[in-house]
């Protein structure tokens, strides 16, 4: 299938992409554009219907906070800045690999970016618990073809190839961490020339991530949602991001509070020490409050707001941003 027929074929299925079911019945979102990530048939298809849910969580007037389920047809959602200075983030939304938390960690964090004049593509991956085939590979799968179908595609989306970072937040976090420690694994048969392209991001932000599957430190959910609740050593440990780090490792940039009572701390902390260890660029910021999910909703005073502006000075310094 050519770029165009792509870009028709997304901006067509955006409404089903993202149907809303509330209280008032069905609606959609208009005006998106979306990217379906595999041309024919896609890995480790379960055979049957996946319901698309949304749910709108939102106790705040004016804001907007839907989980996502039943990703049926993974898919970018491309959001574009006013002036565009060729950087690219792709969006990477956290829920314990069983929800996305689609506002919270893509539009609300796209919004920011486009201010910068960043190119964001906000990642609609599959959940491992859904029915799919190799349930511990499915995200990576989606990532990995995410950041190939951007490359191949990134004149018409007008960023540059050579900086493309990404951000994850929270189970989000893990499989950002994924991606930039398992970028040149096979974890599916190429479908075209873009799976020809490196999976690698040129920079990664973890923000509260889950990193390890070690159940000392992991967050359950995320572990038992990805990997099952039986797994064994093998998995648990090529799972864990902190074990996967190489010399081929991009630049890593984390985040997290000293008070998550979601995500232990302990995470961040064993990917800093082991990007440390191996020699790789990293910069790790621990605020005292914060908890987890604060993605850039949080007021000025509490000091985890700064998170953004820091990462955006490291990705200027690390090439990926405009200086």
């Amino acid at each position: 299938m050519s770029g165009g027929d792509l870009s028709r074929r997304g901006l067509i299925g955006g409404a089903a992409l993202l149907t809303l079911a509330g209280a008032a019945g069905a609606q959609t979102v208009a005006g998106e554009e979306v990217v379906p990530l595999w041309p024919g048939r896609i890995p480790g298809a379960p055979g049957k219907t996946i319901p698309r849910k949304i749910e709108e969580r939102s106790k705040t007037a004016g804001f907007t906070d839907r989980w996502v389920t039943g990703v049926d047809v993974p898919a970018l959602v491309v959001k574009r800045p006013a002036r565009p200075n060729g950087a690219a983030v792709l969006l990477v939304p956290g829920g314990g690999y069983g929800f996305l938390a689609y506002d919270n960690e893509g539009i609300e964090q796209a919004r920011w970016l486009n201010a910068l004049g960043v190119t964001c593509f906000i990642l609609l991956y599959r959940l491992p618990g859904e029915g799919w085939s190799e349930r511990r590979l499915v995200p990576l799968q989606d990532a990995q073809r995410a950041m190939r179908v951007i490359r191949s595609r990134a004149d018409s989306f007008g960023v540059d190839a050579k900086r493309i970072a990404v951000i994850g937040f929270s189970a989000g976090g893990h499989l950002a961490g994924s991606l930039a420690t398992r970028h040149g694994e096979r974890v599916y048969a190429p479908v075209d020339a873009a799976d020809t392209l490196s999976a690698r991001p040129d920079l990664a932000g973890l923000i509260y991530p889950v990193i390890s599957m070690d159940a000392a430190i992991t967050h359950k959910g995320s572990r038992d949602n990805l990997l099952g609740a039986t797994p064994s050593a093998e998995e648990v440990a090529a799972a864990s991001v902190e074990k996967r780090v190489t010399a081929e490792t991009p630049p890593v940039f984390l985040v997290h509070a000293g008070d998550d009572g979601a995500v232990p701390i302990a995470n961040s902390l064993s990917m800093y020490a082991a990007l440390l260890a191996a020699k790789r660029a990293a910069e790790m910021h621990v605020f005292d409050e914060g908890g987890h999910g604060f993605g850039v909703r949080l007021a000025k005073t509490v000091p985890t707001a700064a998170w953004p502006t820091l990462f955006a000075t490291y990705a200027a310094r690390k090439g990926v941003f405009p200086g």
